[in-house]
Order: structure tokens, then C-alpha cells, then sequence
């Protein structure tokens, strides 16, 4: 696991929004037809965060290549969803540094 990537890319507030989003789908995209184990539809998190597609899929590429979320291609669709064993490897790692 690259720590450093990770640091890099919670280093943007966007992509820490995305997370929290991801966090809790139900409440932050209660739109989805598909059901939430498959993950959040990018063209939803595209809608919510406003910005261009070819911006939000370089934050979606920033959180994969962190391992922070992982993507599922079902169709024509990606759905993501959050990795939580990298978030808790993260967690442990920044509790047991400082």
C-alpha cells in the first residue's frame, strides 16, 4: 500500500467529498435506479459535483490509483464504491504515526 499516494490524494477537497459522498450513497444519491452494493453510477457523481465529466473521471482515477475506491464496470456504466480496507489500512497507519 503507497501511503504517499493516498496523502495525495485526500490532499483535494473534492476527493474527500467524493468519499464522503460514497460513504453514505443512499442519502447522496437517492436517485440511482441500480441497487447501492454495485456502488455510485460516475454519471451521478459527475451531476453532483458540478464539474466537468473529464474532471471528475481524473478524481475518480486519483481515488483507484490510491486504492481508496474501486470501480465496476457493468455495461456501459462504472459504478464506484469505497475500499474500506484501505481506508482503515490508512487509518491505522496515521494512528500509529502520530
Amino acid at each position: 500500500m503507497d501511503f504517499d499516494l493516498i496523502y495525495k490524494a485526500l490532499a483535494n477537497p473534492v476527493r474527500r467529498q467524493i468519499l464522503m459522498w460514497l460513504k453514505a450513497p443512499q442519502q447522496y444519491f437517492a436517485q440511482q435506479a441500480h441497487p447501492f452494493d454495485l456502488g455510485v453510477c460516475a454519471g451521478l457523481i459527475d451531476e453532483r459535483t458540478g464539474l466537468s465529466q473529464s474532471t471528475v473521471s481524473t478524481h475518480l482515477a486519483t481515488l483507484q490509483k490510491a486504492q481508496l475506491i474501486e470501480g465496476r464496470r457493468i455495461g456501459q456504466w462504472i459504478f464506484f464504491s469505497r475500499n474500506e480496507a484501505t481506508l482503515q489500512a490508512f487509518r491505522d497507519h496515521v494512528n500509529g504515526e502520530l
